[in-house]
C-alpha cells in the first residue's frame, strides 16, 4: 500500500509544487503509516529526484524513456495507472495545475477512484476520507467525504507549504506497458525557459490589467517582478488584446494561482478575475479608481496612477533589499 505522488518533470527539473505535494503526502503518511512513493515520467537525473527524500519520499518510480518526454496526457494517465496498481496506491496526489487537471479525472475513471480537486488542508479523517475544498470559485468551502477504495486528490498550490522530513530514497526504473502511439501530433519545435519562475511556483506575482494603458507599460511590471524574484501575470482583457501571452492570464477562465503576495495593478477586480487569485495570502491593489471592486478583496490598496506608483515602489523595494 502507498501514497502515490505525481512528480511533474519540467525539462529534467522538478519545481517547488512537487516538493510541496511530497510534504503534504508525508504529513498524510505520519497519520496513516502508509509510505510515500512518487512516479515521474520522462528523462530526468537521479540526482535531481533525490531531493524528494528531504521531504519524506521513500521511493520513486522513474519512467525515464525519452519517448515519454512529449507530455501526452492520454499516455501519462496510463503510466500513472500502472504505477498505482503496481504500488497498490490507496491515495494518489496530483498538483492543482493544468497537467493535474488533465490527468487526474482520466485516472479517476480508470481506477474507479473518487477525485477531489482544490483541496485546502489535510484530511480531517481517513476512514472514511474527509477533506475540505474550494467551492463556487473560492466563495465557499465544501467538506467532501470519499468512500471509494482508492482516492485521488489535488491540493491547492501554496495551501500546505514545505516541511522537511529526511528519508532514505530509492529510485527505481519503471517500464510501463504502453501499446499505443505516444502522440497523434507531430511536435515540430519546443522551447522551454527552465530558468523562468512559473506562475504555479511563484511566491510573488505581479499582475497587470488595462489600467496600464498599453503593452509597452508592462515593462514596469517586469522590472518590479525581477526585483522581487516573482512572475508576471495579466487579466483576461490584456491577454485577449494581445498585450501579453495567453499563458499569463490568471482568473476563473485562466490559471488559478495562490501566491504569497499578489499585486493587482490596473486591474478593476471583476469577479471572474478574483476567483482565480482568491487563494493568495496577501493581495496588494493599485488602481486609479477608488471605487474599483479589487479594493474589496485587497489586503493593502494604493489609489493613484500605476505608471507613477510602480516605478517608485520598485525603487523602494530595491533600496530595502540592498540594505539586507
Amino acid at each position: 500500500m502507498s501514497i502515490l505522488v505525481y512528480i511533474r518533470n519540467i525539462g529534467g527539473k522538478i519545481k517547488k509544487q512537487s516538493l510541496e505535494l511530497t510534504s503534504y503526502a508525508n504529513a498524510m503518511s505520519q497519520s496513516t503509516g502508509i509510505p510515500v512513493v512518487g512516479v515521474v515520467i520522462g528523462e530526468i537525473e537521479n540526482s535531481v529526484l533525490s531531493e524528494l527524500g528531504k521531504y519524506g519520499m521513500s521511493k520513486v518510480l522513474k519512467a525515464g524513456d525519452a519517448q515519454f518526454n512529449n507530455r501526452v496526457n492520454r499516455v501519462y494517465t496510463r503510466i500513472v495507472e500502472q504505477a498505482a496498481l503496481k504500488l497498490d496506491a490507496k491515495y494518489v496526489l496530483f498538483p492543482d495545475n493544468n497537467q493535474g487537471k488533465a490527468i487526474a479525472p482520466r485516472l479517476s475513471v480508470r481506477l474507479r477512484a473518487g477525485f477531489v480537486p482544490q483541496v485546502l488542508d489535510l484530511p480531517s479523517s481517513y476512514e472514511p476520507l474527509v477533506v475540505v475544498k474550494r467551492a463556487f470559485t473560492g466563495k465557499a468551502l465544501a467538506t467532501v467525504e470519499v468512500k471509494t477504495e482508492r482516492k485521488i486528490m489535488s491540493p491547492m498550490l501554496n495551501s500546505f507549504g514545505l516541511s522537511e522530513s529526511p528519508a532514505e530514497i530509492v529510485i527505481e526504473d519503471f517500464t510501463p506497458d504502453i501499446d499505443e502511439p505516444q502522440s497523434r501530433l507531430e511536435i515540430v519545435d519546443k522551447k522551454l525557459d527552465n530558468d523562468a519562475v512559473s506562475l504555479a511556483d511563484a511566491e510573488i506575482v505581479v499582475s497587470g490589467g488595462r489600467g496600464l494603458k498599453s503593452a509597452e507599460n508592462f515593462n514596469l511590471l517586469e522590472k518590479l517582478s525581477d526585483t522581487l524574484g516573482g512572475a508576471v501575470a495579466c487579466s483576461r482583457p490584456v491577454a485577449d488584446d494581445g498585450w501579453r501571452p495567453a499563458d499569463e492570464h490568471v482568473g476563473q477562465t485562466g490559471k488559478v494561482i495562490a501566491p504569497n503576495i499578489y499585486f493587482a495593478i490596473g486591474i478593476s477586480g471583476a469577479i471572474q478575475h478574483v476567483a482565480g487569485v482568491s487563494g493568495s495570502k496577501c493581495i496588494v491593489a493599485i488602481n486609479a479608481d477608488p471605487e474599483a471592486p479589487i479594493f474589496d478583496v485587497a489586503d493593502y490598496g494604493m489609489v493613484g496612477d500605476a505608471l507613477t506608483i510602480v516605478p517608485e515602489l520598485n525603487e523602494a523595494f530595491k533600496n530595502h533589499l540592498s540594505e539586507k
